[in-house]
């Protein structure tokens, strides 16, 4: 079975000590109310070491936004894979349409990144998702096919372990849109099956989908109920604890 995940992205937002001051409200909450899935807190470079040290491992792993293609060296203003494990972190998110977009992350690129996450010892949430264009001519299916050809599928079964899979329809990423439970779960499926044609159906069963596109509390039960969908990578909803508690919450429902 496919472990159940809310993993949060908090993106640019939240200074160190604002950021402190999260994790610790999020890491009493959880104390207080213990979660029957894997939460994850994906943070800012900056916050990572001090938020690690500061939460319950048991209730709440830490991962970070990004890492570089790079081993280490000469290249100002990137953190490598090896920086990123030595705070204590657990998984890195990489692929995310941003990153994609705004810094032209390529499927090379990406694929280097994924080979120095694993190397290091690095979870991977991989982001897959496509446009609203991409949508609307019905290409999903293709567009994420070849953005796991591109970046992950080079890996071996065993490596490809630790990999967890974030579906991202690029048209619901902070827009208040959501894909339907019935949309999302339908591609969901079709992302298990492109595992399964690759690694066979057991590694299929144990890879952990999560949805991510303004998913909330309000939209997190039906969602999560769906067969395919094994959680949430979420963005705004997961700054605040009453909101994210919500979506982690969703799994006892």
């Amino acid at each position: 079975m496919a472990k159940k995940i809310v993993a949060g992205n908090w993106k640019m937002n939240k200074n160190l000590q604002e950021g402190l001051e999260l994790a610790n409200g999020l890491n009493d909450a959880l104390a207080a109310d213990k979660p029957n899935c894997e939460v994850i807190i994906c943070t800012p470079f900056i916050h990572l070491a001090k938020v690690s040290e500061l939460v319950n491992h048991d209730n709440i792993k830490v991962g970070a936004e990004n890492c570089a293609d790079k081993v280490s060296g000469a290249f100002t203003g990137e953190v490598s894979a090896e920086m990123v494990k030595s705070t204590g972190c657990e998984y890195v998110i990489l692929g995310h349409s941003e990153r994609r977009e705004y810094y032209h992350e390529t499927p090379e690129i990406l694929k280097e990144k994924v080979d120095l996450a694993l190397a290091n010892g690095l979870k991977i949430l991989f982001c897959i998702g496509e446009s609203l264009a991409e949508r609307e001519a019905n290409k999903q299916n293709e567009v994420v096919k070849a953005e796991l050809e591109g970046s992950v599928f080079h890996l071996t079964a065993e490596q490809f372990a630790n990999v967890v899979i974030a579906y991202e329809p690029i048209w619901a990423i902070g827009t208040g849109k959501t894909a339907t439970a019935d949309q999302a779960e339908e591609i969901h499926a079709y992302i298990r099956s492109v595992v399964a044609e690759k690694y066979g159906k057991a590694v299929a069963d144990n890879t952990s989908i999560l949805y991510g596109g303004s998913c909330k509390a309000s939209n997190a039960p039906e969602l999560f109920a769906k067969p395919d969908i094994d959680g949430g990578l979420i963005g705004g909803a997961s700054l605040k604890v009453a909101d994210f508690k919500g979506i982690i919450d969703a799994w006892k429902k």
